[in-house]
C-alpha cells in the first residue's frame, strides 16, 4: 500500500517569509489604474508578488491551523478571493479588487454562508476577523433560540483572555430593542439584539512584509475559533 502524504505537512511547503514590498505597491498602483489594459501589462507582477505569496501564506497557515484543530479546513485555492470584481449589479464598474482576502471555515460548513474566518490586506491595513456577517431568517432565529436557552457557553467564549485581548467584544449591527417574542428585561438582551456576530482587529499593514505575519494570523484565528465554531453549530 502506498504511503499517504499529509497535505498539511508544513515541512513540505516553501517557508513564508512575508510578502514582497511590491505587494502593497502593486495594490496601490492598481487602485490608481483599475483597468484591464494596465492589469494585463502587470499581470506577471500580480502573479509573482501578490497571488503566489498569498498562496504560500495560506498553505503555511493551513498546516498550522490543522495542527490546532483538524476540523478547520483551509484549501488555499478555494480560500483566496478572486481579484476580479462582479460588476453586473454595481454602479462601480472597476474590474478589479484593490485588496487580497481569504476566508475559510470548519469541515461541513460553507464559508460563503456559514460562520467563517477571514482576513484581508489592503493598501492601508491588515484586517483579521471572523464570525457570521449577516444571518437571515431561520439562521438568526436559531441563534436567538440558542442564546435564550443557554447563553453561558457563548458568554464564556467572549470572556476568554485571548479573545478579549485580540478582539475585545462582538461588533456589528444590532437592534435598538429586544426582538419580538423575548422579554425586554431578558438577562441576555444584549446578545439577542445582535444582527451580526463578528469579531475584528485592524493591524498596521507594514506587518504583511514580515515573516511574523503567519504567527499573528495563527494567534488571532486560534483565539476566535471557539466563537466561529459556536456560531456555525447554532445557526
Amino acid at each position: 500500500m502506498a504511503r499517504q502524504i499529509n497535505p498539511f505537512n508544513e515541512d513540505t511547503l516553501p517557508p513564508f517569509d512575508g510578502f514582497p514590498k511590491d505587494t502593497l505597491k502593486f495594490l496601490k498602483d492598481l487602485k490608481k489604474n483599475n483597468n484591464r489594459e494596465w492589469f494585463a501589462e502587470h499581470k506577471q507582477r500580480y502573479e509573482q508578488n501578490v497571488k503566489d505569496p498569498m498562496q504560500m501564506l495560506l498553505s503555511s497557515l493551513a498546516a498550522r491551523l490543522h495542527a490546532i484543530d483538524p476540523d478547520i479546513v483551509l484549501e488555499p485555492k478555494k480560500a483566496m478571493y478572486r481579484i476580479y470584481r462582479d460588476v453586473r449589479f454595481s454602479a462601480d464598474k472597476s474590474p478589479y479588487k484593490v485588496w487580497i482576502a481569504a476566508a475559510f471555515t470548519y469541515r461541513g460548513f460553507d464559508r460563503k454562508i456559514d460562520a467563517a474566518f477571514y482576513f484581508h490586506i489592503t493598501p492601508d491595513e491588515l484586517g483579521i476577523g471572523g464570525g457570521l456577517y449577516a444571518p437571515q431568517g431561520d439562521r438568526l432565529k436559531n441563534l436567538r433560540k440558542a442564546i435564550d436557552a443557554d447563553a453561558a457557553p457563548l458568554r464564556a467564549i467572549l470572556k476568554e483572555k485571548k479573545f478579549k485581548r485580540f478582539f475585545g467584544e462582538l461588533v456589528g449591527e444590532e437592534l435598538t430593542r429586544v426582538p419580538q417574542g423575548y422579554d425586554k428585561e431578558h438577562p441576555d438582551a444584549d446578545l439577542l439584539k445582535k444582527k451580526q456576530f463578528l469579531c475584528w482587529q485592524t493591524l498596521p499593514v507594514a506587518q504583511v512584509t514580515e515573516a511574523a505575519l503567519l504567527d499573528s494570523l495563527v494567534e488571532h484565528f486560534a483565539a476566535m475559533a471557539p466563537l466561529v465554531r459556536w456560531l456555525a453549530d447554532h445557526s
